[in-house]
């Protein structure tokens, strides 16, 4: 039967005010603490469970999620009031948390500031530390199970597929998960589950409050859909969040940070202001992207980088260009001969490579740049090593190829910020002898520098 609202439950120490929702098995009601007029949320089994021959291991296992949230104590995890039966339904009452889940969040609000989200992020990864100490794996973290409170604080609920595990050991875990958000591992009863499984689904709510998309579904993945890397969405992700989410999301477990610990601490750390709170903005505000910082005009050669910290400030692509490859030639030695070489680009100092690169991420709003060039190249499976789909796969998504079959000229690039991602720098034709993606030596020695 379905609970009305004034009906009160437990020997009347609860009142029910509203039905919130149900999923599969479970429905969640509103109500009141009878004593002291707090809010809670009572979750119990839908009653036509009841007549299910399996009832009596639904009910188990509803206990169990009880006796689970219960042992898992941290500010950021939804705790449990009470548990007691109604009928012969289970119920559970927990902490009523105001506010709405991270999807409903970004929906309405669209993509998060990284601080902000990083800021739910480790929240969230902390509680999850707790949940991992008790020898135990949430398996469904996902935006829908994040509460945002009033306070902008982070809550971690539903606790429905948490299970025990022990470490490198294969076991049977009932199925249960949450397509886009859920590692490979999950989708088998039988196989090897650790933290590293919830890292997993981490890094997968990272990547849509930072994109608004839900990443591509691990079955789909492993059916050669790749996963859509996430700076190609939102330039603005910086890049050791960009690799903390990529290393996060890896298919083979065995290459993602084997706990949530050595997750997180791939993460940017947050600093200290705003009268000495953590991460440098208030808990209650979410804030907008800081700016960028100036960028130190550091040279190994003594080159003077001023001129195209003012052009790519101007937005002055074209001539910025020019003045990068004026300037390479310059480290480089090779002003005379005017064209660089791969060797060249191998012993370029890793300070000038760094300087001109976090110039063209900053003023274009990370649209260009050599790491940009680097991500994408990688993306696709680029290396050292020359092949040229792949290099072709390149100069299509950076935009040097029209009609996926001809490199354009130089002249013939957009110099804009309406040009694709990584369509910038190009050096002026000196990686590319005049036509774009020719120089395949220098290209590909610069784009798998480790340093970038």
């Amino acid at each position: 039967m379905v609970w009305t609202p004034g009906q009160g439950l437990n020997g009347d120490r609860y009142i029910i005010e509203g039905k919130l929702g149900e999923g599969g098995f479970g429905v969640t009601y509103l109500a009141q603490k009878a004593q002291n007029r707090q809010r809670v949320v009572i979750k119990t089994l839908k009653d036509e469970l009841l007549s299910d021959r399996n009832f009596a291991t639904f009910r188990d296992k509803f206990r169990d999620e009880a006796l689970l949230l219960s042992l898992c104590r941290h500010p950021n995890i939804v705790q449990i009031d009470n548990y007691f039966t109604h009928g012969n339904l289970p119920c559970i009452a927990m902490e009523y948390v105001a506010g709405e889940d991270l999807w409903k969040w970004v929906e309405r609000r669209g993509i998060l500031s990284e601080t902000e989200a990083l800021n739910y992020i480790r929240k969230v990864g902390e509680a999850v530390i707790v949940v991992h100490e008790k020898g135990l794996l949430h398996r469904d973290i996902k935006p829908q199970n994040i509460m945002v409170r009033d306070n902008f604080d982070a809550v971690l609920i539903d606790f429905g597929l948490a299970r025990g595990f022990i470490p490198d050991r294969t076991q049977q875990m009932t199925l249960g998960l949450t397509h886009g958000f859920a590692p490979p591992e999950q989708y088998g009863e039988m196989g090897r589950f650790a933290e590293y499984t919830d890292v997993y689904a981490l890094a997968a709510t990272l990547y849509y409050l930072l994109t608004k998309t839900p990443p591509t579904a691990a079955f789909m993945r492993a059916l050669n859909h790749p996963l859509k890397p996430p700076f190609q969405i939102n330039p603005n992700i910086s890049d050791a969040v960009h690799r903390a989410i990529m290393k996060g999301m890896e298919m083979d477990a065995t290459k993602r940070p084997q706990s949530v610990q050595k997750w997180l601490a791939m993460l940017p750390q947050p600093t200290l202001g705003n009268g000495g709170q953590r991460g440098g903005v208030s808990p209650t505000i979410p804030s907008p992207q800081p700016a960028p910082q100036p960028v130190k005009l550091i040279s190994a050669k003594g080159v003077d980088y001023r001129q195209l910290d003012r052009l790519l400030a101007s937005g002055k692509w074209k001539e910025a260009d020019e003045e990068t490859t004026n300037k390479m030639l310059d480290v480089a030695g090779r002003t005379k001969d005017g064209w660089l070489r791969g060797e060249d680009i191998d012993r370029f100092p890793c300070e000038d490579l760094r300087t001109i690169d976090q110039l063209w991420v900053k003023y274009s709003n990370g649209r260009f740049g050599f790491s940009v060039q680097k991500r994408i190249y990688e993306s696709l499976g680029g290396s050292r090593e020359y092949d040229r789909k792949i290099w072709e796969k390149f100069g299509d998504r950076v935009g040097w190829r029209v009609n996926s079959s001809k490199w354009l000229h130089y002249n013939d690039l957009k110099f804009n910020t309406k040009a694709p991602i990584g369509h910038l720098p190009c050096v002026k034709g000196k990686l590319t002898d005049g036509v774009v993606g020719g120089g395949l030596v220098v290209g590909r020695s610069l784009l798998s520098r480790r340093d970038l």
